[in-house]
């Protein structure tokens, strides 16, 4: 979705130089998988679903706490470069403001997320609107890298594959049950069908249609598998 020909040179907007040899910890806790999955969706350019991925775990949170306000800023910086994008001015302004107040006073890093270059970003947003047109969103950096949604492990892959199924129109219920089937192979110390499907359903982009068709396949074939076996026991 990145229009690719606008220079990302945002206030703050540092480049990081990649790290071929970085291999993304696993997530600590549901918070972690889900901010990272939010982090790799916004830097795929999908700038209206990344908010899903952190929705959850805000709204599970009280009201003022670093932790609240830090998700509810991220939400509404989303929230605005989007409404920039699709030129709604006013929109983009007023989620700007917002999103500045509620990242105010936050420390940068916080929860590994570089604050300083989003902060500067709404800054020039909330005065400008149209520098979406003129240069792209600044990258999103978590321990100072720019996570793609190839870098995600399972828990922060299965987060995004119900994000993304859900924005682009899939049964979100299939994929749901394919993350349970996938948790089943991992519990079992198998790391095959299942898990290989969601990883490939969430970095396929133009082929994630095919992919899906497969996935709901294998979700069909291990629902009857299941049915089956309970059938035996059935009077």
């Amino acid at each position: 979705m990145d229009n690719g020909t606008l220079p990302s040179v945002w206030p703050g907007n540092t480049v990081v130089p990649d790290d071929a040899a970085f291999q993304p910890r696993a997530p600590r806790s549901a918070m972690e998988a889900s901010l990272r999955a939010g982090i790799a969706i916004y830097n795929a350019g999908e700038y209206h679903a990344a908010h899903d991925a952190w929705e959850e775990p805000w709204l599970g949170l009280d009201d003022g706490t670093d932790d609240e306000r830090f998700l509810h800023g991220l939400i509404q910086f989303t929230a605005a470069v989007y409404h920039a994008r699709t030129r709604n001015w006013s929109g983009a302004t007023g989620l700007a403001e917002s999103a500045g107040d509620y990242l105010a006073g936050l420390p940068s890093p916080y929860r590994g997320v570089d604050l300083d270059p989003v902060r500067a970003a709404l800054t020039a947003l909330a005065a400008d609107p149209e520098v979406i047109e003129r240069r792209r969103p600044p990258t999103l950096r978590y321990d100072g890298v720019a996570l793609t949604l190839a870098d995600l492990r399972f828990e922060a892959a299965a987060v995004a594959a119900t994000v993304l199924a859900d924005e682009y129109g899939y049964d979100v219920a299939t994929v749901e049950r394919a993350v349970e089937f996938a948790r089943e192979e991992i519990e079992a110390g198998e790391r095959t069908l299942f898990t290989t499907a969601v990883l490939e359903f969430v970095t396929a982009d133009a082929e994630r249609a095919l992919v899906y068709q497969r996935l709901s396949g294998h979700v069909d074939r291990r629902e009857r598998e299941y049915a089956d076996v309970e059938g035996l026991f059935e009077e």
